[in-house]
């Protein structure tokens, strides 16, 4: 696919411990000639953590895809109505997020340019990461499976031993993912072996 004259909206919600892992994934779509439109969620902009300061992630961001970041609902509305993104990434997506998603629940920036996108009949692609997935989260996971415009990098227990109910997703086949979600197509299999330990 070329990517050459795409623009790629990469939102990123609240699940810390994944961030390092899918900031190579952002450098895939730049390096192949995409547009990249970082959106954050509140979380990110004011949250420290064990896995790194929230001034940092910022910063990172900018420098990676040299774009200032969308981090409120007000910036992030256009993106709709004048169509800017092509294709919107969710990676991180947590299950805060995803829940929000399967019940219409529009109260960031993340959830805005997904509202946005899927009005405009666009594609939308979610890289999981929940420890609840397979718990009350689960209702939601299957809403969002069967809605149009929804595509999934896949995913699978990270930790089925210690956390049964946790579901990740394979960072490193976001732009597979994304590159199928712009075809129309759900990149298979989507359910996958992903343990950690």
């Amino acid at each position: 696919m070329n990517w050459h004259g795409k623009t790629v909206g990469y939102a990123l919600s609240g699940s810390h411990c994944t961030f390092a892992e899918v900031m190579p994934q952002i450098k895939r779509f730049i390096d192949a000639g995409a547009n990249v439109i970082p959106i954050v969620s509140h979380t990110i902009m004011t949250t420290d953590t064990r896995f790194g300061k929230s001034a940092d992630w910022q910063q990172q961001l900018k420098d990676l895809t040299g774009n200032e970041l969308i981090s409120t609902i007000v910036q992030a509305e256009p993106l709709g109505p004048a169509k800017l993104i092509d294709v919107l990434v969710i990676a991180p997506c947590t299950g805060n997020t995803t829940s929000k998603l399967a019940n219409a629940l529009t109260d960031g920036p993340v959830l805005m340019a997904a509202k946005s996108q899927m009005r405009n009949q666009r594609p939308v692609v979610l890289a999981v990461s929940t420890n609840d997935g397979l718990g009350l989260n689960a209702a939601n996971i299957a809403k969002l499976l069967a809605a149009k415009y929804i595509y999934f990098v896949p995913f699978g227990q990270d930790d089925p031993i210690r956390k049964p109910n946790s579901l990740v997703a394979r960072m490193d086949l976001i732009f597979e993912a994304a590159e199928a979600a712009l075809e129309g197509k759900q990149l298979q299999p989507m359910l996958i072996e992903r343990f950690n330990y």
